[in-house]
């Protein structure tokens, strides 16, 4: 036998120990990555499953949104439909009152060219105030405007009715119920004419009498002149009422009104034995309407306090502007106003003194409506009455504000 060589049989005894640790690290080394694969494996189909979910979200999502812009897209078209047919006409204006857009009734009113102009040129050159606060003039038609303030973005939208019917069927019912107040008021009417004019007639025929002395004759004469302007003055209240106020077109200014009301009755206050003040805080405010009916209501109010007022009482006319209005008052220091009366106290032939015809104050609410204001009365049975006359300024103001 050959004696062992050392150097030969040190290798395979190497190999042999270092091919199981080689086995064993490829075959740790494959269960890693079976198991790195079956996580990617595991990771890629939720994320699949992930992406399936998120895809059928966004389908759902673009179907509502779709729905909504159909919605949306159906209800503009409505509007649109809307605005197209309405009778009134609608102007959307921009933060500088510039048109932005007009229905075809705004179009029909003001003319095609009304995009990009001035919404206060287009009023001044189309309307023209009235008395009556919110209506205008446009040509033969009579129109009522409102606005409404856009909350996003600014600007405004008018809206514009054609209320000339309405106003011709108001006309027409104040007309009718005139009418029917005058109906109403025959009976009373025959016993306010017949008093005077009986009294006339006998002083009259007391005139004819033989041997009647030139004193007597005068103070008959006297008398039944008395009455007969007692029955004039009844027949031109009555013809007034039934006929109303023929509204005209003075500008006004309110301190002059107040001081021809107070220069008219200042007389008649003195001699009652009465201290009459007039208080005007007007401060060169202006009325557009009849100067003459205007007048004539405010002596009528002062007449009525000066006759309900015992000498020594006060009686006060004031004047103020609020909120766009003027307030014109009448106050006394008499009696007062029974509650009773106070319901009926604007009635015509509804009077609580003897000579009186009851139409006074009925004439001075007719004219006060007539100018679109109205008279509201405050009183306390025994502390005296006050009278307030409510009346809108001059329209240019409201023309101011719609430019």
């Amino acid at each position: 036998m050959h004696p062992a060589q050392p150097g030969l049989d040190a290798t395979p005894s190497a190999s042999k120990t270092t091919d199981p640790q080689r086995a064993a690290d490829l075959q740790r080394a494959f269960a890693l990555f079976n198991q790195v694969s079956a996580e990617l494996t595991q990771a890629y189909e939720a994320l699949q499953g992930r992406v399936a979910s998120l895809t059928e979200e966004l389908a759902i999502a673009n179907g509502e949104l779709r729905r909504q812009y159909e919605e949306k897209e159906a209800l503009s078209k409505r509007l649109s439909s809307l605005l197209d047919a309405l009778p009134a006409g609608v102007v959307l204006l921009d933060v500088q009152a510039l048109v932005v857009a007009g229905n075809p009734a705004a179009l029909l009113m003001f003319g095609s060219d009304i995009v990009g102009r001035h919404w206060g040129d287009i009023v001044r050159d189309h309307l023209e105030p009235t008395l009556t606060v919110g209506e205008w003039l446009l040509g033969e038609r009579r129109v009522s405007m409102a606005e409404s303030l856009i909350a996003a973005g600014g600007g405004k939208i008018m809206l514009v009715h054609d209320v000339t019917e309405a106003h011709r069927m108001q006309t027409e019912l104040e007309r009718s119920q005139r009418l029917a107040a005058m109906g109403e008021m025959a009976a009373a009417l025959a016993h306010q004419l017949r008093t005077p004019l009986a009294a006339a007639l006998l002083h009259t025929a007391n005139l004819a009498q033989p041997g009647l002395g030139d004193e007597q004759r005068a103070r008959f004469s006297a008398k039944a002149g008395s009455q007969l302007r007692r029955l004039e003055r009844l027949i031109q209240d009555v013809l007034l009422f039934a006929r109303g106020e023929s509204i005209g077109r003075d500008v006004i200014a309110v301190d002059e009104l107040l001081a021809e009301a107070a220069q008219t009755v200042e007389p008649l206050m003195r001699e009652h034995g009465l201290i009459f003040t007039v208080a005007d805080a007007s401060v060169g405010a202006r009325l557009v309407g009849s100067r003459k009916a205007l007048a004539g209501a405010l002596v009528n109010l002062l007449e009525n306090a000066m006759q309900a007022t015992p000498a020594g009482g006060k009686i006060c006319l004031t004047g103020n502007c609020r909120n766009g209005q003027l307030v014109i008052a009448v106050q006394d220091s008499g009696p007062g106003v029974a509650r009773a009366m106070q319901a009926r106290i604007f009635e015509p032939f509804v009077t609580t003194k003897g000579q009186g015809t009851g139409l006074g104050l009925a004439i001075a609410l007719g004219v006060a409506r007539a100018h679109g204001g109205g008279i509201e009365l405050f009183s306390e049975p025994g502390v005296g009455a006050e009278f307030v006359i409510t009346l809108p300024l001059a329209a240019e103001t409201g023309m101011e504000a719609h430019g």
